[in-house]
């Protein structure tokens, strides 16, 4: 089984291949550009259209900061899956 830590790894390598591949070079301006953000996702990562568009909404308003909080209170935890349905 992966580590958590692996696994983050992984997701930031394949969504920074994802952002260059779909968005280009000037990935930073993408963030301005939710919907070019959420169509990337949705169409090349498994994503809907809702899953992509929370994870974006996410990434985009708190940041990496607060998120690798809430990721590691959500290990502490055990929720592996969220109430939310996602």
């Amino acid at each position: 089984m992966m580590r958590e830590g692996e696994h983050l790894e992984s997701l930031v390598a394949e969504y920074a291949d994802l952002l260059r591949q779909c968005i280009g070079s000037e990935s930073t301006a993408a963030v301005a550009n939710f919907s070019l953000l959420v169509n990337a996702l949705s169409q090349h990562a498994e994503w809907s259209h809702r899953g992509a568009s929370e994870i974006v909404h996410l990434a985009t308003g708190y940041g990496a900061f607060m998120l690798r909080n809430a990721f590691a209170l959500a290990i502490a935890l055990g929720k592996e899956d969220g109430e939310l349905g996602f």
